[in-house]
């Protein structure tokens, strides 16, 4: 009995466990890294270098809670930290912390809130500003976000940046961003936040630059209450493997 018991426990283990891919399809080396808000952990390191065309799969727990995203033009050699990339860097450098390495933005995240209620949350999320085009595919047949698009170098002025060293626009910040970096994020339209954190005292109309965001990329959010057009389920008994793929196809 004790050995059936065993076993049932193996198979119950080994069934909580979902398969994630990140594929860098960029003709470049970036740094994918992920952050996990709550469940267990995955069995991937925090972060790790990707040479182009390079995949890497591992597996999560059923429950996990995280979110997945890349950094751009790194160099750990010198004081490796949130200031080792352009951006997209995170406390702990190559490997990031993993209490508090939640990346420095401007940087596209993919989010996960898996089999909460049953169901898996999924997005792909601008609200922190771009870095690389990213899309979230699924093998369950579920909605696929995505940011095919790069938006650094038609970014507005008031909002673009930062520059590699050929001048050339690694990232496009959000106006929510803005208002942080100058200290203005306590109520703000473009956060949600303060006077502004409800849905009907922040309506889209308000964000400055939503459209902009919002044309390029219809399933990403681009400002906190996208959840309409933006925020996608999937049943968690299909147990859906997803992959996330920096500089997907357009």
């Amino acid at each position: 009995m004790k050995s059936v018991a065993l076993s049932l426990a193996l198979v119950s283990a080994v069934a909580a466990q979902r398969t994630f891919t990140v594929f860098n399809n960029c003709p470049f080396t970036i740094w994918p890294a992920l952050f996990t808000s709550a469940g267990g952990r995955p069995t991937q390191a925090t972060g790790w270098s990707a040479p182009a065309f390079n995949s890497v799969t591992f597996s999560v727990p059923s429950d996990w809670n995280g979110r997945i995203w890349a950094r751009r033009n790194c160099d750990f050699s010198v004081n490796p930290g949130p200031n080792s990339c352009l951006d997209g860097g995170c406390n702990g450098g190559l490997v990031c912390d993993p209490i508090t390495g939640t990346g420095v933005p401007p940087a596209s995240l993919a989010e996960f809130n898996l089999n909460s209620g049953g169901t898996d949350f999924y997005d792909v999320s601008l609200v922190d500003g771009y870095n690389l085009p990213v899309r979230i595919d699924n093998t369950a047949g579920c909605p696929i976000p995505k940011c095919a698009v790069d938006l650094g170098p038609n970014c507005p002025s008031e909002l673009i940046g930062p520059f590699d060293s050929t001048g050339f626009p690694v990232g496009c910040k959000s106006a929510c961003l803005v208002d942080a970096l100058n200290g203005n994020a306590a109520n703000s339209p473009n956060c949600c936040s303060g006077s502004f954190d409800t849905p009907q005292t922040c309506p889209s109309s308000g964000v400055q630059f939503y459209s902009y965001f919002k044309s390029s990329c219809p399933t990403a959010y681009a400002y906190a209450y996208d959840d309409l057009t933006s925020l996608f389920t999937c049943p968690a008994s299909s147990n859906a493997g997803y992959t996330v793929t920096f500089c997907p196809a357009s």
